[in-house]
């Protein structure tokens, strides 16, 4: 048997989204800036897949704009509103937690001169609402902060941090990262006081190589692809129609049956949380239930390198992470969530990352338990020796 526990990474395609990825491009693969009646064609697959977005969100479609992925959105709703609004201000608030996506552009603005007040967290990867509005001054431009942790699970306040924000200064724009939020929440940007959002398609069952990022239409910001003037001059670059396609349907798919995908998740959670409790030497970096992401945990394992443990698992057909997969090509170092975190230096590399989907069974999860808990004695003795 396998299990595949490590879908914040990434997750599998709906056959749905592979049937339109494969249609748009054997069948209706015209360029949409084309003006002959193939490239018309294509052209109504961005349509759709703009509506399909907005619908989830009660957005506009003209608000939505499609990016090569995650890290594309996160770098354009930084960078780009940096750029616009510099004769506001230069100063940038973040979290100490971030992705990559995020805290590599906010090093490249202090570059240029912005200065960048990173965010403390608690034990779990939580801010404090009230440094939040400390740190927010007259010429504080951009927040951004996500939504939930990529590697741990934190769910930060965001609803809150966003009255905050604009009570203390309206000027301010907001940015979240809800890459590993969209489709587990239901994220509404016009109520909560969300002026851009990034999300990924293969974190939703849709393709690689395709993200979109929401603007609020009031929103001043500067491109950062420039060429054809595609997507309204905002994004230039030949539309991934077949990207879009897979996106928009995606993200429809994501919100159907919402509620019972939700208690899904959270039994697979609570499960996997709860039989590992009887094990010795087992340190918990989420918090349980709702009070973190139903789809993500963090755990560490007393004496064991987490390495070590993941090949021992990947033998057995259990599938995990170390932490966030876009890290897994850089030199081995601890990862900067973990340290943010405060976590014990003996525990930085004894931590394995467990994410669900809606298409985990309780047969993988139960599966996963069983060879955990034959493994991790195991190897336990092993180093002892």
């Amino acid at each position: 048997m396998e299990a595949y526990l490590d879908n914040s990474a990434t997750t599998r395609c709906l056959e749905s989204v592979r049937d339109i990825v494969v249609k748009t491009m054997m069948e209706d693969f015209g360029n949409p800036s084309a003006k002959h009646l193939v490239g018309v064609y294509a052209e109504r697959y961005l349509k759709e897949a703009r509506e399909q977005i907005a619908k989830t969100m009660k957005v506009t479609e003209k608000e939505i704009f499609f990016t090569s992925g995650g890290t594309e959105a996160d770098n354009w709703a930084i960078i780009g509103t940096a750029l616009a609004n510099q004769r506001m201000g230069k100063h940038i608030i973040t979290t100490s937690v971030e992705h990559a996506a995020v805290l590599e552009p906010m090093k490249y603005l202090e570059t240029l001169g912005f200065s960048v007040t990173y965010l403390k967290t608690d034990r779990y990867g939580k801010i404090s609402l009230k440094e939040l509005e400390q740190e927010i001054r007259e010429d504080t431009i951009l927040v951004s902060i996500m939504y939930v942790n990529n590697e741990i699970g934190a769910v930060e306040p965001i609803e809150e941090a966003a009255r905050i924000i604009k009570e203390k200064n309206q000027k301010t724009l907001f940015h979240v990262d809800a890459i590993q939020a969209y489709g587990k929440y239901k994220i509404y940007p016009k109520k909560t006081g969300i002026d851009l959002l990034a999300v990924s398609g293969h974190k939703i069952h849709g393709p690689k190589g395709i993200g979109f990022l929401y603007i609020n239409e009031k929103v001043k910001i500067k491109p950062l692809i420039l060429g054809g003037g595609q997507q309204k001059g905002m994004r230039s670059g030949t539309d991934n129609v077949s990207g879009a396609a897979g996106i928009g349907l995606a993200a429809k798919a994501a919100y159907e049956s919402y509620e019972e995908k939700w208690n899904h998740l959270l039994k697979l959670k609570s499960y996997f949380m709860e039989q590992l409790k009887e094990m010795d030497g087992v340190i918990w970096n989420s918090l349980p239930g709702e009070q973190g992401a139903p789809h993500i945990v963090s755990v560490s394992f007393e004496g064991i390198r987490s390495e070590v443990l993941l090949h021992a698992l990947e033998e057995k057909g259990v599938y995990a992470s170390a932490g966030s997969a876009c890290s897994s090509n850089k030199k081995q170092t601890a990862s900067h969530t973990l340290l943010a975190i405060h976590m014990p230096r003996e525990l930085l590399d004894c931590t394995l990352r467990f994410s669900f989907c809606e298409m985990t069974s309780m047969e993988e999860i139960t599966y996963a338990i069983e060879v955990l808990k034959q493994l991790v004695p195991a190897l336990r003795r092993y180093v002892r020796r």
